[in-house]
């Protein structure tokens, strides 16, 4: 069992750097590259929007949100593309063997944790 969601973390991550190439594939249809700009830029994020140590809801976005994301926009990309997108993330895996990291995804986790501070700052003292 430990074997198996070991296997599926790792086919999740590479299909998250998958995604990564697809966004910049110059083929790849516009719904495709706007799912896959989200997706890649919260999947790389240093920050999550929830962070793991909330219990249950901070495992959320990574057991549910992330795979159901990836899957999805893995459905608007065609087969050619995403067949030349996955050659290309296996490659920089074996070479660089980590994710690539998307500062962007960072700051729009930090804009939306102030967005909620702020509404919940007016929400209780105004």
């Amino acid at each position: 069992m430990l074997q198996r969601l070991l296997q599926w973390a790792k086919a999740l991550k590479a299909e998250a750097v998958t995604l990564w190439f697809c966004y910049r594939h110059p083929q790849t249809p516009l719904i495709a590259k706007i799912l896959a700009i989200g997706i890649v830029a919260y999947a790389f994020s240093p920050i999550d929007l929830i962070p793991d140590f909330i219990p249950v809801l901070g495992l959320l976005d990574e057991a549910i949100l992330l795979p159901i994301g990836i899957w999805l926009t893995l459905k608007f990309i065609p087969r050619p593309i995403l067949d030349v997108c996955r050659v290309q993330a296996a490659k920089w895996l074996e070479e660089k063997n980590r994710k690539p990291r998307h500062w962007l995804g960072a700051a729009i986790v930090i804009v939306l944790w102030i967005a909620a501070a702020w509404l919940c700052w007016k929400w209780f003292f105004d």
